[in-house]
């Protein structure tokens, strides 16, 4: 075999280690979600993740040695995936639409899922747990940032002048994040409603843009 050639297949076979590491990490984080979701964080553990994950418990360790690390992942996980999502469902909205009442509308749909349970009761659970505090306080200012980013890449023509603007995004997600706990306590999906329809009055009110954005 050329030298060539052995530096070719070499680089392949790093390749695809590289990408079955990446698949074995996302099947951990992916059912490191599946359990905070299904049991709750307290009655999650290390050994019922690698089990769902279908991996052995030396897996699991070598790329997350403990439980902390692999639900701060986790979450880092679903935020980014859930950007993407937010992004696609977006780009979908119909040209001239209203586009704060349809960003409104995505974004409630995803806290009100089980995933978004899982963070409120990581973030909840991280009160008392001092190993699991600081991620959850890291990856709340990371979500935060993401957010922000996201709404000024979305909504660029809507900050000129407006000093809403800056404070929109953590306006919006923390009054939907606080109705969505609401929700499951009172399961009134009637009052959510109206006050969803007040969100998007008052997003029409103070971006004079939310419906004539392209």
């Amino acid at each position: 075999m050329s030298p060539a050639v052995g530096q070719a297949v070499a680089y392949r076979v790093r390749r695809t280690q590289a990408e079955r590491s990446a698949a074995t990490r996302a099947r951990l984080l992916d059912a490191t979600l599946e359990c905070v979701c299904d049991l709750g964080y307290a009655r999650t553990t290390t050994p019922e993740i690698a089990r769902r994950a279908g991996l052995s418990r030396g897996a699991q360790l070598h790329h997350y040695p403990t439980k902390a690390e692999l639900v701060a992942g986790a979450i880092e996980h679903l935020v980014e995936r859930r950007n993407r999502e937010f992004r696609e469902a977006f780009a979908r909205v119909p040209a001239g639409a209203d586009r704060y009442a349809a960003a409104i509308d995505i974004l409630w749909s995803m806290l009100c899922g089980p995933t978004a349970d899982a963070w409120r009761e990581l973030a909840l659970a991280s009160r008392t747990d001092p190993e699991l505090r600081p991620r959850v306080a890291e990856l709340t200012t990371y979500m935060r940032e993401v957010v922000e980013q996201t709404f000024r890449d979305l909504f660029t023509q809507s900050a000129a002048d407006n000093p809403f603007f800056a404070v929109a995004p953590s306006f919006v997600l923390a009054l939907l994040d606080g109705l969505a706990v609401g929700r499951v306590a009172s399961g009134d999906d009637a009052h959510a409603a109206q006050v969803i329809d007040a969100l998007k009055a008052l997003a029409r009110l103070v971006m004079p843009s939310a419906s004539s954005a392209p």
